[in-house]
């Protein structure tokens, strides 16, 4: 048995401005839907350098304090995707939507009352709860760790 595989890294952070959280109306055919705004690791960035990245890319704001918070694992074909899970309550900058989608404000009490993008439900209870850190799925089963 290989002891090394196809990786893919991304991230995604929650970022929470008092009772509202930062959210984004995917466009992306293969993955539509409200989530939280993220995307992939580069080539030789840190993990920390990429969220902070990808966020103001998405966003035009920049992320002063992002947590790292749980991780999730999926699979597509043979390549593992690895998506790490940040939490954030500072930033910067103005907010604008990009080309992934459009990004908005909504209060985190509604969050789940929206149209989501397909196990962004299960992903979002690893944010919330602290007692949470992983979420593996391996096509429809999904388990929360």
């Amino acid at each position: 048995m290989a002891r090394t595989e196809t990786i893919e890294l991304t991230n995604m952070c929650l970022l929470r401005n008092g009772e509202q959280v930062l959210v984004e109306n995917r466009r992306k055919k293969e993955w539509p839907g409200i989530t939280f705004p993220g995307g992939h690791v580069e080539s030789g960035e840190s993990f920390h350098q990429a969220m902070i990245r990808e966020f103001f890319e998405e966003t035009g704001l920049t992320l002063l304090d992002p947590k790292l918070c749980g991780i999730k694992q999926f699979f597509v074909n043979e390549t593992r995707y690895i998506v790490l899970l940040y939490r954030a309550t500072k930033f910067s900058g103005d907010l604008r939507s990009s080309s992934e989608g459009e990004i908005f404000w909504l209060p985190e009490r509604d969050l789940l009352k929206q149209d989501l993008a397909k196990t962004f439900a299960e992903m979002y209870k690893v944010f919330a709860d602290d007692t949470l850190s992983e979420i593996y799925q391996v096509q429809d089963n999904i388990n929360l760790y």
